[in-house]
């Protein structure tokens, strides 16, 4: 092991006096765990409903328009859970804050899976009527709810959890854990698609939903066993812990909180894209073969789960801002080459087109921010500057990209072009807002002042 990364040695880290405190190495992979299960199941829940929303919600629940309505109908509930993301956020992350990050996740966890085994229960249209797609957007409107303070709950756990010089590759398990819920949603939807169609379409699709229940029920185990992180626990111990988190970030970290927002609107608009506007992207304009959807997903996303941990140990060794900047320049150039491949219709070049997408956008970018945007806030408020950073960004990003993707598609007549636009404008607005970002990597995280102070960007 590298020993200038040693936090004994770093000089850096002067220990339990005045840096960031050392955790209990069975603590470290207990949060390792924890964060990775965590976010699988998140992504799981995000993925299964956002494929179901490109290929049977609209028949399901919405059968009374036309086809290219119906998949706008779905990617509007769809959004609605990115919608909750920021309230539940709000909610959440004034008791991570007070009471810890631990019980929160213990929380956000059951409340996500109880809201995804709801919808594999649900009534369609034909059964309720119009019943049914108002239960299904509000078991979604509880997924998001419970989803508002995942990510970013398990991001500042294990960046605060992690020795120093491990940061970037610990708190990017959290994105690996994503690529792996993806995955696992993918060999859901393809173990589904094996049924015939009239038995996808009566009951198999919610075996689907329902399976959620093994995963909730695993994360769930893992994670009652979590201790808090060193840090929170030392500003418990010196009665730091803040009364109003909220208050305080907006008296006193506007400014971290803003250059989150727009470090995140971007990335999460073009992730989104690959994740979900793609699959009906492939299916209804392209005219693949649906059952090739989500095997494509599954490719993608175990080599943006490798990906993730190969940029959070990138970041650890050259710096977070260099290796974020490097991966939006790339979602810059990326969207023109990758429409030109899916419309070949060729199942290599998608393939090829929708890894690079999944290494990129959906993990490898994320992956850093697991540990970079923790570390931009002080201490006393992270918890809840990552989460209403990240969360509300997912409104203007993650939550309306397939629906405005998919609006674009409808208005000018399948052209492609105008979506490549839109995501790159997406990923040049995040360029200009990471150039604004201080670089934080070994950054003291018992510090109290942003990173972006300039007493502290300046020592």
């Amino acid at each position: 092991m590298d020993t200038t990364l040693d936090p004994t040695v770093n000089p850096q880290t002067p220990g339990r006096a005045g840096g960031t405190p050392e955790a209990d190495p069975s603590a470290v992979r207990r949060a390792a765990w924890a964060g990775l299960i965590g976010t699988t199941l998140e992504q799981y829940d995000f993925v299964i409903y956002g494929t179901a929303s490109a290929l049977i919600f609209n028949t399901l629940f919405f059968p009374n328009i036309s086809p290219a309505a119906g998949i706008l109908a779905s990617f509007s509930a769809y959004a609605v859970g990115f919608l909750a993301r920021p309230l539940g956020g709000l909610f959440f992350s004034r008791y991570g804050e007070r009471l810890g990050r631990k019980w929160v996740l213990v929380a956000t966890l059951m409340l996500m899976g109880g809201a995804t085994l709801g919808i594999g229960l649900l009534p369609t249209y034909s059964q309720v009527g119009l019943l049914a797609p108002a239960l299904l957007v509000a078991c979604r409107f509880f997924q998001g709810f419970g989803a508002g303070a995942e990510q970013s709950g398990g991001a500042t756990l294990l960046t605060e959890t992690a020795q120093i010089g491990r940061r970037g590759r610990l708190a990017a398990l959290v994105m690996t854990g994503a690529a792996l819920g993806t995955a696992l949603g993918a060999v859901a939807w393809i173990a589904a698609q094996l049924l015939p169609e009239e038995q996808l379409m009566s009951w198999g699709w919610r075996l689907v939903f329902i399976s959620s229940l093994l995963v909730t029920v695993a994360a769930f185990v893992i994670r009652r066993k979590l201790t808090e992180s060193p840090v929170f626990q030392e500003l418990k111990e010196q009665h730091q812990v803040p009364k109003t988190p909220v208050k305080e970030i907006f008296a006193n970290g506007k400014k971290p909180l803003f250059i989150v927002m727009f470090m995140t609107i971007g990335i999460s608009a073009q992730s989104y894209t690959y994740q979900v506007f793609m699959a009906s992207y492939l299916k209804n304009d392209v005219h693949v073969d649906p059952t090739f959807i989500p095997k494509v997903l599954l490719v993608g996303a175990i080599c943006g789960g490798i990906a993730a941990y190969g940029f959070g140990r990138l970041s650890d060794r050259v710096g977070r801002k260099p290796v974020y900047i490097s991966i939006v320049i790339a979602l810059i150039i990326l969207p023109v080459p990758t429409f030109l491949a899916l419309n070949t219709g060729s199942h290599l070049l998608i393939t090829m087109a929708m890894i690079v997408g999944f290494i990129l956008a959906c993990q490898g970018a994320v992956g850093v921010t697991m540990s970079y945007f923790p570390e931009i806030f002080g201490s006393r408020y992270r918890y809840a500057g990552v989460t209403l950073g990240r969360e509300f960004a997912s409104i203007f990003g993650g939550g309306v990209a397939p629906l405005i993707c998919a609006a674009l598609v409808t208005a000018f007549s399948g052209s492609w072009i105008p979506v490549a636009v839109y995501m790159i404008v997406m990923a040049v607005t995040v360029l200009i807002a990471s150039a604004m970002a201080p670089e934080t990597r070994d950054r003291d995280l018992t510090l109290a002042a942003n990173a972006t102070d300039r007493e502290v960007t300046a020592a």
